[in-house]
């Protein structure tokens, strides 16, 4: 919202009622009530408008596997390319993730062109975004120009409903601190929203673009957590089978974890990815994985979250 405002871009906001606003009081942007699982809000919404940024998502871990996602994530997808199919020319922006992309049980890099060969029965996110990416490469047949990004796990400051920054928060304050033999590539805030208003102004129709910084495992994302806190503990890398049985076994005696149980399924795999194409292409850059996560690490300090 900021970064397309600073880029020169009038911005209108899709709200529901309840949303909190926080992140966009004091902008210029201005707000449509509604909701993107009801076509007829986001058909006014989109209303006078030349392109469509689309990123509403459950994405909270706890929500991860929430009977809504469907509705959400697929259900608003359609209704927003309806409302633009009914509009010609309306350029819309689909908001994905790498979940969307591949995984594997090493380490192995994807790109754009990966071919999905990860049974994902426990994956509902992943399932639900490739299943959006699809209805946009049809919308794109239909002549809807449709850019799709797939933005990397996300860090930065503010992350008031903690979606990833709970993951540095239970490094933190874990002794000793358990981790799986996955992986994921990082990625800083302000580096996906610029990479996102250029996917706008520049991606090319009917194309993928992965937005994304250092690959790195479980583990090596807890030893930059605890190097940059200054923290001397101990990690331990819990067999894969072992890890999913005690997380299986804790979670049905409601045993408190030092982790979130939902966030295995995804933790316990490679989530490597390539963001050549977007730096090509959208003249992007991201920052390492350093200064990714310490600027979220001082906001969790300075707002009490972690010591």
């Amino acid at each position: 919202m900021r970064t397309l405002i600073a880029e020169g871009h009038a911005v209108r906001c899709l709200l529901r009622p309840t949303s909190k606003t926080d992140r966009i009081d004091g902008t210029s942007c201005e707000r449509a009530v509604g909701d993107v699982r009801d076509l007829a809000s986001v058909q006014a919404a989109i209303d006078g408008c030349d392109a469509v940024i689309h990123l509403a998502s459950l994405s909270a871990w706890d929500q991860i596997d929430s009977p809504l996602m469907g509705d959400v994530v697929v259900g608003g997808t359609r209704n927003v390319l309806d409302a633009a199919r009914a509009r010609p020319g309306t350029r819309v922006v689909f908001v994905s993730s790498i979940l969307a992309i591949n995984a594997s049980s090493e380490p192995h890099e994807f790109d754009e062109s990966a071919e999905w060969t990860v049974p994902d029965r426990r994956l509902s996110y992943s399932r639900c975004k490739r299943a959006a990416e699809a209805m946009c490469m049809a919308a794109v047949a239909d002549g809807v120009p449709v850019v799709v990004v797939n933005p990397a796990e996300v860090y930065g400051p503010n992350d008031t409903a903690l979606i990833t920054a709970c993951n540095l928060i239970d490094f933190a304050k874990s002794k000793p601190v358990l981790v799986c033999n996955g992986g994921t590539s990082v990625v800083y805030l302000d580096d996906v929203a610029l990479a996102i208003v250029r996917a706008l102004e520049r991606g090319r129709s009917g194309h993928r673009y992965i937005l994304g910084g250092a690959n790195l495992s479980v583990k090596q994302i807890a030893q930059l957590c605890l190097e940059l806190l200054g923290q001397h503990k101990r990690i331990v890398r819990v067999p894969n089978g072992l890890f999913k049985v005690i997380t299986a076994v804790a979670t049905r005696l409601r045993i408190p974890l030092p982790y979130n149980p939902h966030i295995v399924p995804y933790a316990t795999k490679f989530w490597f990815v390539s963001s050549a194409k977007a730096q090509r292409e959208l003249g992007v850059s991201f920052r390492s994985a350093r200064d990714t996560l310490a600027p979220t690490l001082d906001w969790l300090k300075q707002s009490g979250r972690i010591a």
